[in-house]
C-alpha cells in the first residue's frame, strides 16, 4: 500500500497535481474502483492493461510497489521490534526520493528535512546514539557542501544539487558518521557500473553527462542500514 501511495506522489507532485481525488488511470483518466487498486495483484489480474481503454499500466508503479514490499519485508526481518519499523520508513522515504531524483534530479527539502529530523530524533531511543547520528548528519551535508562549493569555484558552474547534501546528511542522520565513507563509496561505485552499461548499449556517457547522485546514495544507503542496523561495529569506532 505504501509502494503505492509513492507511486502516485512521484507521478503528481512534479507534476504539480495534488494528492487528493480518487486514483484514475493515466491514460483514459477513468476513475478507478478498489479491486483495480490492489497493489500488485491487480496489476497482475489485469495483465498490465487498464480495464476500461486497454492501455499499458507503466511498469514504474508495479516496481514502486514491489521494492517498498522488500524494503518493508527486509527491514522487519531484519528486527520485527522498534528498529525494524524505523528502518522501514527510513527506507520508504530513501525510495520516494530515489525516485524523484532518477525521474526528475529533484530531492525537495519536503521529504528530505523530515527524514533527517526523523532520524535524529530515533536517537534518543535506537542505536546508533543521538551524539553519532547528529556528526553524521553535520558530515553529510558539510562533504558535499564543501565539493559543490569547490567544483564551482574551479569550473564556474554547478556540479551538484542543492538537495544532495541535504540527503546525505539524512543518511548520516539515520547510519552515524562511520558509515557515511561506504555509503559514498558504494553509491560511486554503482553508478560508475551504470554509466559502464550505458556506455556498452551505445549511450554517449561523458563528463557532463547529469548523474542523479540522490537515487545512488538512496539505493547504496538501506542496504547498508540492513547489514548495520544499530550503527557502525566497534571496530569502525576504534581509533
Amino acid at each position: 500500500m505504501l509502494g503505492s501511495f509513492i507511486a502516485v506522489l512521484t507521478l503528481r507532485w512534479p507534476a504539480g497535481e495534488g494528492l487528493g481525488g480518487r486514483s484514475r488511470c493515466d491514460s483514459c483518466a477513468a476513475p478507478l474502483r478498489w479491486f483495480e487498486l490492489v497493489p500488485v495483484l491487480s496489476f497482475a489480474l489485469q495483465a498490465g492493461r487498464c480495464r476500461r481503454c486497454g492501455a499499458a499500466i507503466p511498469l514504474r508503479h508495479l516496481a514502486i510497489e514491489i521494492v517498498a514490499a522488500l524494503i518493508g519485508g527486509l527491514a522487519l526481518g531484519v528486527s520485527p521490534a522498534a528498529i525494524g519499523w524505523a528502518g522501514a520508513g527510513f527506507g520508504w522515504g530513501l525510495l520516494a526520493l530515489a525516485v524523484l531524483d532518477a525521474e526528475h534530479f529533484w530531492l525537495p527539502d519536503a521529504l528530505t528535512l523530515p527524514l533527517l529530523a526523523a532520524g535524529l530524533l530515533a536517537g534518543l531511543w535506537l542505536a546508533p546514539p543521538l551524539a553519532e547520528r547528529a556528526w553524521g548528519a553535520a558530515a553529510g551535508y558539510a562533504s558535499l557542501a564543501a565539493i559543490a562549493a569547490g567544483y564551482r569555484a574551479l569550473t564556474g558552474r554547478d556540479g551538484l544539487g542543492g538537495g544532495d547534501p541535504k540527503l546525505l546528511a539524512a543518511i548520516g542522520a539515520w547510519l552515524g558518521w562511520p558509515l557515511l565513507a561506504p555509503v559514498v563509496l558504494a553509491a560511486a561505485l554503482l553508478g560508475l557500473a551504470l554509466a559502464l552499461v550505458d556506455r556498452a548499449r551505445g549511450v554517449a556517457v561523458d563528463r557532463l553527462t547529469a548523474v542523479p547522485l540522490g537515487a545512488l546514495l538512496a539505493a547504496a544507503a538501506f542496504p547498508i542500514w540492513l547489514l548495520f542496523p544499530t550503527g557502525a561495529p566497534a571496530l569502525m569506532l576504534a581509533p
